[in-house]
Parts: structure tokens; sequence; C-alpha cells
């Protein structure tokens, strides 16, 4: 990977693009920093060591924003908007035919599916920052166990009002910045966002352990394990099953089309990291419901129980359901995004096969077949990854966003193997240029 980028620097197209792409993201992270007119700085940066165990509600998109959530800053939205839009959007391409239409008319189709996109962004940044908003109002739902009376300068309608325009306008000027990497970059622009906000919260998740157990030799092993657990997840994401498929030959005028070897790549980790985002946000719900009931002396029973077993992540009945609406939502998520009828009939429409099965419907059923084995070791894979942030809250003390497992991982090494991927492949492009010349 050093290599790469090493080769990188010296050809000057690719040192431009690597230069832009950092600036981009020097910029993003300067943003992060900013306070929101309306809130007062001094009084948020007293609130943070203050606070005790994160909010589980908030936790997942704090670490997503890297840290700037919490920081009510300009960009305290980050990237979420957009993931979700864009999650939604895909989920919808299955549901209404539209949108099913638009995803078969290729580049044009899909650039109309990227402005819905952009659309449902700015209306989810407008539902979110009024939402957060709110939260900080009430300084202990953001920052439990501390002792913050105020974070906010006035919380009249005009400053609320102009906290949720700036969020807003924050979101939508990060979903530029992404699109400007994309363009004239390296990497996925978007990715690339989310991958520097996940990495800026990694020094401080680590030395949080430091100084919680006030031992070199329990940090160093953390950070071994680490390396360990990088190295498996960068051996699994690589890993794949390989379909081999068969082209006949057929004439097509007076050439000859056809007779040549592929194969289907089938990733053990299909889904990704998106069933860790479904579990994690579906959880936070109870969460959600009892924060109503906080200023009841006497909750009911189904109250005291949910904050008794579904709140903190150390829990044994939060890790078994965390772990089965990850295995339900890989399964759900493979479903509608490979579809084995389709992916056959189009190998029927061009003559490919798969050697020893028949085409049509017995090829989808092959595919059926070896996808169902596949899911289930990504589906464990994902739920052994997401426990690890659980299991070392108990052991070592983390916080929820413990930067060894669970999504923040998962992106981490996702983005950074396509990234350098990317690099490769204008390195090659740019020396077969050099050789036709």
């Amino acid at each position: 990977m050093l290599t790469a980028f090493s080769r990188a620097f010296k050809t000057p197209e690719l040192r431009k693009k690597l230069l832009f792409t950092v600036f981009i993201l020097s910029i993003f992270r300067l943003g992060s920093h900013i306070p929101t007119p309306g809130v007062s700085y001094v009084a948020v940066q007293q609130c943070q060591p203050a606070s005790g165990q994160g909010n589980q509600i908030l936790g997942l998109a704090n670490l997503f924003s890297g840290g700037a959530l919490l920081q009510l800053s300009i960009f305290a939205l980050g990237i979420m908007p957009y993931i979700t839009a864009s999650i939604i959007v895909q989920l919808l391409t299955v549901v209404i035919p539209r949108f099913e239409t638009l995803k078969q008319e290729g580049q044009t189709g899909q650039a109309k599916l990227t402005q819905y996109t952009r659309y449902l962004s700015i209306g989810l940044a407008v539902l979110q920052s009024s939402t957060f908003v709110t939260f900080a109002r009430n300084p202990a739902t953001l920052f439990p166990g501390s002792n913050c009376d105020k974070i906010l300068v006035n919380d009249n309608i005009a400053t609320v009002a102009l906290m949720v325009l700036t969020m807003t306008a924050g979101t939508g000027l990060i979903m530029w910045m992404g699109e400007l990497i994309t363009e004239r970059g390296v990497g996925n622009g978007m990715s690339l966002l989310i991958f520097t906000s996940i990495a800026a919260g990694f020094p401080g998740s680590l030395w949080a352990i430091k100084q919680r157990e006030g031992r070199w030799d329990t940090f160093l092993l953390v950070i071994l394990l680490g390396f360990v657990i990088i190295g498996i997840v960068v051996f699994v994401e690589q890993c794949q099953r390989r379909i081999p498929v068969q082209y006949a030959k057929r004439m097509v005028g007076r050439r000859m089309y056809g007779g040549t070897t592929t194969y289907i790549p089938l990733k053990v980790n299909q889904a990704n990291v998106i069933p860790i985002i479904f579990a994690a946000s579906l959880l936070a719900i109870p969460g959600l419901v009892v924060q109503f009931y906080q200023g009841n002396l006497n909750p009911p029973a189904w109250v005291q129980w949910v904050q008794a077993h579904l709140i903190q992540g150390d829990s044994p009945y939060y890790m078994a359901l965390y772990t089965l609406l990850i295995v339900f939502f890989t399964f759900f998520y493979v479903s509608i995004s490979f579809n084995p009828e389709e992916v056959a009939d189009n190998m029927k429409k061009y003559g490919g096969f798969v050697p020893g099965i028949r085409a049509g419907r017995p090829t989808a059923q092959y595919l059926s077949y070896v996808l169902n084995r596949i899911t289930v070791v990504g589906a464990t894979y994902l739920a052994i990854v997401s426990l690890i942030p659980l299991i070392a809250l108990v052991m070592v003390g983390a916080n929820q966003n413990f930067p060894f497992g669970g999504a923040s991982i998962l992106i981490i090494v996702g983005v950074g193997l396509e990234t350098v991927k990317q690099i490769e492949s204008q390195l090659k492009q740019h020396h077969y240029e050099g050789f036709l010349r």
C-alpha cells in the first residue's frame, strides 16, 4: 500500500488528485470544529469530559460525524443524512416500479436516482437537525452524567431556526465536497469523508482506554489485538466465491462472439456494513421511548426492564438481540441487493451458463443455494465483528465507539482497500498510456 502511494506521488497527475483530496478532507475536518451559531463552545467543551456513558441513540451518528455531532459544529450531522437517503432509495427500488425502471436505464436513470437521493438528504437533514437542536436544549440527553445546565446562548425561535439552517447547509456542503473528491480526486468522495470521520476518533478512543486502565501493558495489548482484528477483517473482506460462467460461441454477421470463460464473484460479506447500521438504529428505539419516562418516579415495569437490559451494551439481552437483528438484516439486504433470477436471465440472454448447470431456472436455484450458504458465513462474521465493541466495553471499559470493531473497522478497511485499488488502477492506466506512446 505504501509503495502504491509513493508511486502515485511520483506521477504528476495522480499527485494533483491526491493533494486535492487531502485539501478537501482538511476543510471537512476544520468544519467539524467550528461551532454552530447560538452554541456556547466553552460550555460544550466543559460538558464533554464530565459526561458518562454516551447516549446510545446519538452514538452511531457521532461516530460517522467524527465527534462533530457532540461538538455541535456546522458539520454536526456529517454524512449520515446522505447515507440514510441512499439506503432508503436503494430499498425503494424494490418497492416502487418507477425507481426500478430508472435503475435499469443505465447512467441516465442512475443520475436521476442520485438527484432524488440529494433531495431526500436535505429533507432528512432538516428533520435530524431539528431533532438534534431539541436535544441540545436539554444537555442531559446529549451528555449523560454531566451537570450542564445550558449549552445554547439563546433558545428562541430565531436562534433555533438559524441552527437548523446552518446544520442543513453543512450537510449540503459535505455532499458537494464528496462529489468534488469523486470527480477530481482519488476514490469515492462520500466513503472517504466517512473514513476520515471515523479515523479521527481512533486516537481519542484508544487514549480513553489508557486513562481508564492506567496501564501501558493493557494499552499495548489492545493495540496488538487491534492489528490482529484488522488482519482478519482484511482477509475476510477479500474472500469471495467465484462461480465459473462459460459463454457459448455465436455468430453475429461475419464475426464470432463468445467462447470466453469468466466468473461471478460473490463476496462473503455481501451486505457490507448495512446490517450493523440497521440493527443499531433499531435498538436505539427502546432508549428513545424510555426517555419519555425520565421524570416519572415510578415508571412501569417494562420501562425498568428496558433500562436495565436494552440501554447499555454490556447486557446479555442487548448482545443477543443485537446479534439476531444483524443476522436478519444481513439476509434481508442480500436478498434485495442480489437477484439470482435476474442474473440467470441475463446469462441465458447472452448465451452464458454455469458448467454442469442448465440455463434458466436451475441456474437461479443454484445461485440462490450458493448465496444462502455464503450469507450464513457473512452474517456470523458481521455478528462477531459487531460484538467486539460490546465485549471491549465489559473487558477494558471502552465506549460504544471502540475503533477495532463494529461498523468503524469495516468502513476503515473497506474504504482503505477500495482507495488503494483505485490508485493502483490509475497507475496501471498511466503506465499503459506511456507504453502506447
